[in-house]
């Protein structure tokens, strides 16, 4: 296996390990108002917030802010990378079937059995006599379907099924992106540049219009106002960057982002920075803010995002080009933790309200709780029904889910 193809299998197990840690620490922030809506009136913050604790430590608010300006558009961008040489393999419908097989019905199950069995305590901690029965009742009278983090998973499939229908009406777009994505990935810098400037782009006027933090709920499809257009940007960045899976110095350990790995750290933390700070003045009430302050952190999103994000990567090219059985593992099963991980986040979350322990404990508790619990249930199934458990160094693994 490529050493790069082999640093972005390592990449997806060590995302997959901020996603769980990411969420075991929403119960915690300082930034959660400490009076919960209830749970069948708007605005439906237990949405974003099932749980929430009286215990709190500023420290992960900033952890959770970090991924949130990279986390999620890294995924769609890694999303994108065997994008290309998939539909080129099977074919534009082909590889539509294969992904409604693939994102379609594991969606679909996840918001109908998953997403209620995990949000049971959202609704028990706002409820003045909770029961099995009133809560069903609540659940079916919301003017939508609650999904968690399954939101991830439509979208991407949207965005596929763009690049599916782009592919069947002109399939030599592929070979501009691709054209691009070489021209684009030989500097670093200039990457940077581009995606930047696209981003903005796409992002500062939603965000603008939309405020930052705006959501929608229509039936079983939430989406966040402001990013559609990001991520479009991401996932077709890493169709335009595949090439660099197979060849290429871009991944590469040696490379010229594995190889200048704490110069984009430090941008990374100036970036981020910059964006926590200029967002400082917009709060806390995102409408009475200044325009000029609205604008200069709406453009100080993107630009984070961007170095945050390509950190992450060169980070990972240049220390994660080895095999080793715990990243095998967990790249082989993250597509099945990231679908229950938040069963077991929100009930532990749950369990531990009347604990006395600070909340870093807490967080690390349910961190490691619904980490491991959803990594031997998934690695389980993977035994009994395809024989295909990777616990072993030995086991080849694939670079992206796709």
């Amino acid at each position: 296996m490529p050493k790069a193809n082999l640093a972005l299998s390592n990449l997806r197990g060590v995302v997959i390990v901020i996603v769980v840690a990411f969420h075991s620490s929403l119960a915690y922030l300082v930034s959660v108002p400490s009076q919960p809506s209830r749970f069948n009136q708007p605005p439906y913050t237990w949405q974003a917030f099932p749980v929430v604790d009286t215990h709190r430590f500023l420290g992960l608010d900033i952890f959770c802010a970090w991924q949130d300006v990279s986390l999620m558009s890294l995924m769609f961008l890694m999303a994108g990378l065997l994008t290309a040489p998939s539909l080129r393999r099977k074919g534009s419908w082909i590889y539509l079937l294969d992904r409604l097989r693939r994102i379609g019905i594991p969606f679909a199950l996840a918001i109908l059995f998953l997403s209620p069995l995990a949000l049971y305590p959202a609704y028990a901690t706002r409820a003045l006599a909770p029961s099995l029965s009133g809560y069903l009742d609540q659940w079916m009278a919301l003017p939508f379907w609650p999904n968690g983090p399954e939101w991830f998973l439509w979208q991407l499939l949207a965005l596929s099924a763009i690049a599916t229908g782009l592919y069947f009406l002109a399939a030599r777009y592929l070979d501009y992106l691709g054209a691009l994505g070489q021209w684009a990935g030989a500097r670093p810098t200039r990457l940077f540049a581009l995606l930047v400037a696209a981003s903005i782009v796409a992002y500062v006027p939603l965000a603008l219009i939309y405020s930052p933090l705006s959501w929608t709920s229509s039936g079983p499809f939430a989406l966040q106002f402001s990013r559609p257009g990001l991520y479009l940007v991401y996932f077709f960045t890493g169709i335009a960057l595949g090439k660099f899976v197979i060849g290429g110095d871009l991944f590469a350990p040696a490379g010229p982002l594995g190889r200048h790995w704490i110069a984009w750290a430090a941008a990374a933390v100036a970036c981020f920075c910059c964006w926590a700070g200029l967002t400082s003045l917009t709060m806390p009430n995102w409408d009475n803010a200044a325009f000029a302050s609205q604008l200069a952190a709406s453009v100080a999103f993107p630009v984070a995002c961007a170095a945050c994000g390509l950190f992450l990567i060169a980070a990972c090219v240049r220390f994660g080009g080895a095999h080793h059985r715990i990243l095998d593992s967990l790249s082989a099963n993250a597509y099945g933790i990231y679908l229950i991980h938040y069963v077991f986040v929100v009930w532990l979350q749950y369990a531990l309200l009347d604990a006395g322990l600070p909340a870093p404990v807490k967080a690390a508790i349910v961190f490691l709780g619904a980490l491991i619990a959803s990594w031997m249930i998934v690695a389980g199934f993977s035994r009994v029904f395809s024989g295909s458990l990777s616990f072993s160094a030995k086991q080849p693994v694939q670079p992206v889910a796709n």
